[in-house]
């Protein structure tokens, strides 16, 4: 768990996050045992619904499977289900953003294949 949680979102996103982070990460495997909504409420002194709220959207997504009396588990199909979300998630929020102002900018698509191509540290020229 991370120290401490940013006052500018909300604390059951950055909950999800936590966990979505952990298995993209392989800290949380398929199978294993994710923290559980008292252990966050407790590091975080939160109010455990708070920290329920996350975790239930992540066993609506598929990505946790509640197993009564034992705890919030990682599906089969956790890791790619997280990866293939914020695929989507990157193409709306930066892909089409950064597409459409190239199109303002008359920008060619070699000349935006190439920034793609650049490494760090290059400024393309």
């Amino acid at each position: 768990m991370r120290k401490k949680l940013d006052e500018n979102k909300p604390i059951f996103l950055q909950i999800k996050e936590q966990i979505e982070d952990s298995i993209i990460e392989d800290s949380l495997v398929a199978g294993e045992r994710a923290p559980s909504t008292n252990e966050f409420a407790k590091f975080y002194q939160i109010n455990p619904a708070t920290a329920g709220k996350g975790i239930n959207e992540l066993v609506l997504e598929g990505i946790l499977l509640k197993k009564r009396g034992v705890g919030m588990f990682v599906t089969e199909e956790a890791k790619e289900i997280i990866i293939e979300k914020r695929k989507q998630t990157f193409y709306e929020n930066y892909f089409l953003p950064m597409k459409k102002e190239a199109q303002k900018l008359q920008m060619k698509e070699q000349e935006l294949m190439n920034m793609l191509n650049w490494k760090d540290g290059e400024d393309g020229n």
